[in-house]
């Protein structure tokens, strides 16, 4: 009996002897995942309530003024018979219920909320004063009135911490107590003018973030049932337990019990926790908000939707023939839990074997049992070595029902033959992973798969190998071309957005937040009104030669005939794309469809642009060297750029060492740059062959950066600015490496402040420059929006991108 200690819980039936359940004992409380997301979503309520209040401040007044004019007509006597009970029964309230529960010993639940409680009354005390003194004077003025009010009440707080924390929104009489005593109390605070309405809204608030996180840190108790609950539930099935010990959790961490039967059977019992529901919610609602509405799931179901799904999946499977451990019943255990038994099977997960255990039979194997689900339009959707279990005949089960569809769409069903080729590719590689799904489904079948080898569609071990190893899916689809060269692939889109594109919006509204401040400076009529026209023009015309500069380079840089109208038209896209990317992305993207559409393979379109890209930068730094020097020698005393370019190329060479230092950094350098410029050589060699294409893309570079100087310099000298061209040139080079750099769409507002900055040096005066630099702007990067979009669109009309 070694072992019993503090494993075992023995569980008395009468008439059928005890039956001995083999667990670790559960713990007496528990942190509850609901109760963490609570809390966040609270803090998240926090924020956007300040955020909408200093946004709607003349609304939150009118709201006040109308509350406090409804409140001040109710008569006196019912005004102070409200203050009264509602004072009295704030505190008469808790401390009942406080009393009830001692009564039914569970005297921790009263400590827990005398913690929320005084946490809430330091927080409530600490954040409002923190508010007053050191918010924004309107947020102040909407906290307070002007009154000497409390900006957070400190008596409502604690009071709705507490009855958070003692969770009694459950129980249905004293939550009623307890809306009734919070209404009078903040009825006779509005007509004694003691509070705001934005201080209410985030007392309450405020009270439920602190009662959340209170139940959260402490914990709560342990509502888990039992195995021997488990095993009641299982006697009112039918069953005859004898024994019975819980295994190794299942993926999605729920309970899995092995239980002997009377008869010598044995069933494996799986059992749904109902606070386990909204385990990994925030990953889940996380993949739900970015992904399209068919590959989503449901971030939170019900313990009941739960159960009854996994049961329908495997009641499907069992008819579709597929090898799936047979479900043999399903019951609730109490109001907590759920459980499925299933008749056991001794199988163990393929992610036991090893990979020399994948002969090409149980390949075959795997795909026979998907091509079963399929065929009777069941989705997996979780096909995984811990989902796929082999007997020691080497027979095949599916296991991890409960993330399944039934009636699953095309789209579903080719993500599945996706998910299932990528894991095998991480076990026995590309080429044996494609040849025994098309052995088994066909090469058309596969072939329709191929546009979901995507990391988004992958399960998150699957894709955590995919991205270690960044061949494996590459190879996958060229292992699947090479058996359908003729296939033609239509792009399947499953990314609402890139994670790249919310961090490109969220620091575009940083810059624009800081960028702000500065042009409020400037009057954005007087920008436009007060220009010289004559000036605008020539502005405008060099802006629109930029585009014609652009295509005549892109042109060099690729042997093979390019139209110039179209070309100049793809240009003209890529200034729309800059509105949702960085400046250095957009364009190089933009490019290298363009040439893929005209024809070229995509290994010749990416090094064509990595080329005129790596051209590019050579020609900046080297055009950035010439008008510095020429600037220098000018003696400018208004810009001494010799010694701020000695700065500039110190501060790169110091980057460039951190880079080389950092592992991390440099690994992730070098792959990018490897996987740019890995055909740059070669597709130069072919260019220099050339002299036609020689001149068209060194005179493309030179002419795309001299139109934009021009342009720059017209901007200056509209405004009746006078600075020397070759200052400008520097100031415009410069801003336009910041501005590539960036991570905003079009660089915007990093473009801005480094170019008003380098004007201002060069001995411009503030408003000057900053007019001048907006003109630009508004030249090069707004107004070209409206064409580019419609550049987009006929492109894409045509099939030109």
């Amino acid at each position: 009996m070694r072992g019993i200690k503090e494993q075992d819980i023995t569980l008395d039936t009468p008439g059928q002897g005890a039956v001995l359940v083999v667990e670790p004992l559960l713990p007496q409380r528990i942190r509850r995942p609901s109760d963490a997301l609570r809390f966040l979503l609270t803090l998240l309520a926090l924020a956007a309530v300040i955020l909408m209040a200093l946004a709607l401040q003349r609304t939150l007044n009118g709201l006040e003024t109308d509350v406090q004019a409804g409140t001040g007509r109710a008569p006196d006597v019912l005004s102070a018979a409200a203050g009264l009970l509602g004072g009295v029964s704030v505190l008469i309230v808790p401390v009942a219920f406080a009393v009830e529960r001692v009564f039914h010993r569970d005297g921790m639940r009263v400590t827990q909320g005398l913690i929320a409680a005084i946490l809430a009354l330091l927080v409530s005390y600490l954040l409002g004063e923190s508010l007053v003194h050191s918010g924004p004077a309107d947020l102040k003025q909407l906290l307070t009135g002007g009154r000497d009010v409390e900006p957070l009440n400190t008596v409502l707080t604690p009071a709705i911490a507490y009855a958070t924390a003692v969770r009694m929104g459950r129980r249905p009489n004293w939550r009623a107590l307890m809306w009734v005593a919070l209404a009078l109390d903040v009825f006779a605070l509005f007509t004694a003018t003691k509070v705001t309405a934005l201080g209410v809204i985030m007392t309450y608030v405020v009270g439920l973030a602190v009662g959340f996180g209170t139940l959260y840190g402490i914990g709560s108790a342990n509502t888990r049932p039992p195995g021997s609950a488990v095993l009641a539930a299982l006697r009112k099935l039918g069953f005859a337990p004898v024994s019975a010990r819980r295994v190794e959790d299942d993926s999605s961490g729920s309970r899995r019990y092995l239980v002997g039967l009377v008869d010598d059977r044995r069933i494996d019992v799986t059992v749904l926790d109902r606070d386990r529901q909204v385990a990994g919610v925030l990953y889940r609602l996380w993949r739900r908000f970015l992904l399209n509405n068919e590959t989503r799931r449901r971030a939170i179901r019900s313990l009941r939707a739960e159960l009854e799904r996994e049961a329908l999946m495997a009641y499907a499977a069992q008819a579709a023939g597929v090898r799936l451990p047979r479900l043999l019943g399903t019951s609730e255990v109490g109001t907590e839990a759920a459980l499925l038994a299933y008749e056991h099977v001794d199988t163990r997960p393929v992610s036991d074997l090893r990979d020399e255990d994948f002969d090409d039979e149980l390949l075959e194997r795997m795909w026979e049992q998907v091509r079963l689900l399929h065929a009777h339009r069941l989705a997996h959707r979780h096909l995984t070595g811990e989902s796929i279990h082999v007997d020691a005949q080497r027979n095949v089960y599916l296991v991890d029902a409960r993330s399944g569809e039934i009636a699953a769409g095309d789209l579903l069903l080719r993500l599945d033959i996706a998910q299932l080729l990528a894991y095998l590719g991480t076990r026995v590689g590309a080429e044996r992973s494609v040849a025994s799904a098309a052995k088994v489904l066909g090469e058309n079948t596969l072939a329709g798969a191929m546009p979901l080898l995507q990391r988004v569609a992958l399960s998150r071990d699957t894709r955590t190998a995919a991205r270690r190893d960044r061949k494996l899916l590459p190879a996958i689809r060229e292992q699947i071309t090479a058996l359908k060269p003729q296939v033609e692939v239509e792009e399947v889109r499953l990314e609402r957005f890139r994670p790249q594109t919310l961090v490109t919006i969220i620091l575009s509204v940083i810059a624009a937040y800081l960028l702000l401040p500065q042009l409020s400076k400037v009057n954005l009529v007087s920008v436009v009104t007060t220009a010289n026209w004559a000036w605008s023009g020539v502005a405008l015309a060099a802006a629109a030669l930029s585009y014609v500069a652009a295509a005549i380079l892109l042109r060099g840089f690729v042997p093979e005939p390019l139209p110039l109208g179209r070309t100049i038209l793809a240009q003209l896209a890529g200034s729309f794309v800059k509105l949702v990317a960085p400046a250095a992305v957009g364009g190089v993207a933009i490019n290298t469809r363009y040439l893929q559409k005209r024809g070229l393979p995509p290994g010749a379109a990416v090094a064509s642009v990595g080329a005129s890209q790596l051209i590019g930068l050579a020609m900046h730094i080297m055009m950035l060297l010439l008008f510095g020097y020429l600037t220098g020698t000018q003696a400018a005393p208004s810009l001494t750029p010799s010694r701020g370019l000695l700065m500039v190329l110190l501060g790169v060479a110091v980057l460039f060492l951190i880079i080389l230092a950092v592992r991390p950094l440099r690994r992730l350098v070098t792959s990018r740059a490897r996987a740019m410029f890995s055909g740059v050589i070669p597709r130069l060699l072919d260019v220099v062959q050339s002299p036609k294409k020689v001149l068209e893309a060194v005179g493309g570079t030179v002419l795309l950066t001299l139109s934009f100087v021009v342009c720059l310099e017209a901007c200056v000298q509209a405004f009746g600015g006078s600075a020397s061209f070759t200052a400008v040139a520097v100031v415009f080079l410069a801003g336009n490496a910041i501005g590539s750099a960036a991570p905003t769409p079009g660089g915007l507002g990093a473009v801005e402040a480094s170019l008003s900055l380098g004007l201002t040096v060069a001995g411009l005066p503030y408003t000057v420059a900053t007019s001048a630099v907006l003109l630009f702007r508004l030249m090069t990067f707004w107004l070209p929006v409206l064409p580019g979009w419609a550049s987009f669109a006929y492109l894409q009309r045509h099939n030109a991108l």
